[in-house]
């Protein structure tokens, strides 16, 4: 490493964002860019390690300790080719992965971690903007053709890796542009989507065809499997986990996706102005209608999770360098919400068929003799909170079956997710599955990997060989 003592100069700075005043009133980017000079110090904290365990908790396997060194002395073109070849789309990940990486930082162990993510992002927005990503199109096309049905983040690593190889790739996408959730279940306050835009441009000028507005599964003029070589299902895990409690019929109820979508395709029609929100489910997702609801003008926002509330420093049974489930504070309940845990939903109450209030009550949780929890209702802690509008944001439980994998016939594992082999083939030949489709709801940069996996496989199964990396 470039200075080896850095970790004892400089202390970790936290990402700066913009104004909660400011931004509140806006749906641009709230995170600001860091300065070169910047991102060079915090570079510098990287230390030497015998075991960079990074590398372990980052499931793209990226080069972090070697771009750290890069970036400290300056060295950022070649910083940009380590994280580009593992990475496909940094300037994603840079904005929403949790950054498994950091936690299994080794500095992390007695001290703050490695600003790792915000490396990566100043990394590959240097290249972007000194001008060193530029459309690399194959010198040779191999002949073959593959469909990727899909264009999250799965899909789109996908058919990157296998243009890369040479083949000619169509990227299929049901809704009027491509990215999947990446754009219409990611607020522009997290992604803006000219950043989307902006690589979609490049993968369409390296010879990747996209096809938007087409609903394979419905559409009786395409022929997958005749029409292409191979096939790859990367169209995520769109099925919302639902509350079927009394009142679940009422209006003002939504699913969390539904909600985002509507805000990200500006109709508004589901908006939160001048109401009292309550967005059931904890998690990133919540938080994300958090802050669509504060920016739409809500009244007030309230978020509930059935589990308790996380520690905020790491429990015993999470020891480093695993990714502990810690309180998270997202820059959306910065800018207003009340948090409230241990709570468990038990009915929707309307007025002229309307929801008007929730029925709650509050939970306890313990564990049997094997160590399973068991949730148990406090006795005489029940309440109810007054509402005018309902967010269900409880995850997804598997993809879309209706439609074309009913069609294609493929088998499902215990989940409901669609089930592949080693080698990310269906049971259907030919026919592949990768990203959430095929894992379940899942990280963005687990989708990433999952669609190189993918691509080294179909690769090979084609070619007979690959120089395709598997991470």
């Amino acid at each position: 490493m470039g200075d080896v003592k850095g970790f004892l100069k400089i202390k970790r700075a936290a990402a700066q964002y913009r104004p909660v005043c400011e931004r509140i009133k806006d749906y641009q980017e709230v995170a600001l860019l860091p300065h070169e000079q910047h991102s060079k110090e915090q570079a510098s904290r990287c230390m030497d390690c015998g075991t960079p365990f990074c590398n372990w908790g980052c499931p793209i396997g990226n080069y972090i300790p070697e771009w750290n060194d890069l970036v400290f002395r300056g060295l950022w073109r070649r910083a940009l080719e380590l994280l580009s070849a593992t990475n496909n789309f940094p300037e994603i990940t840079g904005r929403l992965c949790p950054a498994p990486c950091e936690f299994a930082c080794v500095l992390g162990i007695n001290d703050d971690p490695v600003t790792i993510r915000e490396n990566e992002l100043a990394i590959i927005e240097y290249g972007f903007k000194k001008g060193s990503i530029r459309p690399m199109a194959p010198k040779k096309r191999t002949g073959k053709k593959i469909a990727i049905v899909g264009s999250g983040p799965a899909g789109l690593a996908c058919a990157d890796q296998l243009n890369k190889a040479g083949h000619n790739v169509t990227v299929f996408e049901k809704d009027d542009k491509p990215g999947g959730i990446l754009r219409y279940g990611i607020p522009d306050f997290k992604l803006e989507k000219w950043v989307l835009d902006r690589r979609i441009k490049i993968l369409e000028k390296e010879g990747i065809g996209f096809k938007t507005g087409v609903n394979v599964g419905s559409s009786g003029r395409l022929s997958l499997q005749k029409d292409f070589d191979a096939v790859c299902l990367a169209g995520g895990c769109r099925v919302p986990r639902d509350l079927r409690i009394d009142g679940r019929n009422l209006d003002g109820i939504h699913f969390a996706m539904e909600y985002l979508t509507n805000a990200n395709k500006k109709y508004f029609t589901l908006s939160a102005k001048n109401k009292k929100v309550v967005v059931i489910g904890g998690g990133d997702t919540g938080a994300d209608c958090v802050g669509v609801a504060n920016r739409q003008g809500a009244d007030c926002v309230v978020q509930i999770e059935l589990m308790p509330q996380p520690p905020e420093c790491r429990p015993k049974e999470q020891p480093w360098p695993k990714y502990p489930m810690l309180l998270k504070t997202s820059t959306s309940h910065e800018e207003g919400a009340q948090r409230k845990w241990s709570i468990l939903t038990k009915k929707f109450i309307g007025e002229k068929g309307h929801v008007k209030k929730i029925g709650c009550v509050q939970v306890e949780f313990s564990k049997d003799d094997k160590g399973c929890p068991i949730m148990q209702e406090i006795p005489g802690s029940g309440f109810e909170m007054e509402t005018d509008m309902v967010i269900l944001a409880l995850g997804f439980v598997h993809p879309e079956k209706n439609g074309l994998l009913d069609k294609l016939g493929v088998e499902f594992d215990q989940r409901g997710n669609v089930k592949t082999n080693e080698n990310y083939m269906t049971s259907v030949k030919n026919v592949f599955s990768a990203g959430d489709m095929h894992r379940g709801q899942s990280l963005v940069v687990w989708a990433i990997l999952e669609g190189r996996w993918a691509a080294y496989h179909i690769d090979k199964n084609l070619m007979g060989k690959t120089t395709l990396p598997k991470i």
